[in-house]
């Protein structure tokens, strides 16, 4: 007679699979994790060249950067819930600074970005172990800029 064939899984099989899956997971956390900061960097990136090609065409319309107020030309738009970057303006007749500064509420609070009239970009802060540059914006942690 043959013993009866056991089913199911032996508890050293079932020990490696978690195993296997608990590696794999302490990997693909943090990739998923930088993946995120790095698209919200590009969204916040993207808005201050869009803001910077508003602000210039404002100044052909009108010979200045700023309104008869004294205000940014182009007011920049107030965060809504899904931005990760607030963005502000400082304007005069002849020069003006867009700034997207990171918010805290998106895990984006240690990093600011500018740009100026003349297109010179900048990374004004950054997280502890970031580069920053005062002539590109960085958007990885090697320091890789644009």
């Amino acid at each position: 007679m043959t013993p009866p064939s056991a089913r199911g899984f032996s508890l050293i099989e079932l020990l490696t699979v978690v195993s296997i899956v608990a590696i794999l997971a302490a990997i693909a956390v943090p990739q998923y994790g930088a993946y995120v900061q790095r698209s919200r960097l590009v969204d916040a990136l993207t808005r201050l060249a869009d803001a910077r090609g508003r602000m210039e065409q404002y100044f052909l319309d009108r010979r200045a950067y700023v309104d008869d107020a004294g205000r940014c030309g182009v007011p920049p738009p107030a965060a809504s819930g899904a931005d990760a970057f607030a963005l502000s303006c400082v304007a005069t007749a002849s020069t003006y600074t867009y700034t997207a500064t990171g918010l805290a509420a998106k895990g984006m609070a240690a990093f600011a970005y500018t740009i100026d009239q003349s297109g010179q970009k900048a990374t004004v802060a950054a997280p502890g172990g970031w580069t920053t540059h005062a002539d590109c914006w960085t958007i990885r942690q090697d320091g890789l800029c644009v």
